[in-house]
């Protein structure tokens, strides 16, 4: 990111500055991209970028120094990460990065560094809205944009917890969510899908802008709405009703990852190389990413 334009492209960047205290400088091997980065561009979300400087609050690579007090890593080891704030002023979209150790967690063996990049903040979001949402195994969950990538983890992990998971999503992928383990998938594009489908969900988790309103009927009196949208509607018939914003979790994401790495928890990244960042930010800014989760790569 350039400066005052807040424009995308790409940048001849400084090096990072030597890891301090509780810090560790990461070689990256590849980067996450997703719509919050449009919000690190100058948009509302204030992660101490400091441009000129790269985007990107995900990531996997390898270790390449570590500052004092860190016990956790050594240099050679392969982490991953969602980081906010950043550190060193500059995200995951560069060769370098400069994170706290506390938000790593260890690479799993068998985890590559694409399907490892693509994790940290989808999979962060969809666990910490479950966690919130406390459902208990029986319970009916309905979730919004069911095919995006934070909403087919959020299915899976869902599934695996014993909730019962109505999703909205395209045609073309009901069967890919039905494979995830959705009960019903309904149509989005039908204006009236909040007409198909039997209400008295115990809770909604909410992923598709916009569909907060429709949803909330859909709840039964007393349960629970979360909205990945901000666009939580106001609390009604005693339905608790608020926005969630993910944050880093190490041992969280240590778990996640060791689901991917054991093929528990599926992902569908779609790698690119770092050259093409530009095009990879204007594509999941505006809904293009069609269900994948675009990684960047230094290949």
């Amino acid at each position: 990111m350039s400066g005052a334009e807040k424009e995308a492209a790409l940048l001849e960047l400084p090096e990072p500055s030597s890891p301090g205290p509780g810090q560790i400088l990461v070689a990256v091997e590849a980067a996450g991209v997703g719509p919050w980065d449009e919000l690190l561009n100058g948009a509302g979300w204030d992660v101490g970028l400091r441009p000129p400087a790269a985007l990107g609050v995900e990531g996997a690579g390898e270790v390449l120094a570590v500052g004092a007090d860190v016990t956790g890593f050594a240099v050679g080891d392969r982490v991953l990460a969602h980081e906010a704030p950043l550190s060193g002023g500059s995200g995951f979209w560069a060769e370098r990065v400069l994170i706290n150790a506390d938000h790593a967690a260890a690479c799993p063996p068998g985890l590559n560094a694409v399907h490892a990049a693509a994790l940290p903040v989808n999979g962060l979001t969809a666990s910490q809205a479950l966690e919130k949402l406390d459902l208990s195994r029986g319970q009916r969950l309905l979730i919004t944009n069911g095919g995006g990538a934070t909403g087919a983890l959020a299915i899976q992990l869902a599934a695996a917890k014993g909730f019962e998971v109505t999703a909205t999503a395209s045609a073309a992928a009901a069967e890919r969510l039905r494979g995830l383990g959705a009960t019903e998938v309904v149509d989005y594009h039908d204006p009236n899908w909040s007409a198909k489908v039997r209400g008295g969900f115990h809770a909604a988790l909410v992923i598709a802008t916009g569909t907060a309103d429709d949803a909330l009927p859909l709840v039964r009196d007393g349960g629970r709405l979360c909205s990945l949208t901000s666009d939580a509607p106001p609390e009604e018939r005693g339905i608790t009703s608020w926005d969630l914003y993910v944050e880093p979790n190490a041992a969280q994401l240590a778990q996640l990852a060791e689901q991917v790495a054991a093929g528990t928890l599926k992902l569908a990244p779609e790698p690119l190389p770092l050259s093409e960042g530009p095009a990879a930010f204007a594509r999941a800014v505006t809904g293009q990413a069609g269900g994948k989760k675009i990684v960047l790569t230094r290949a």
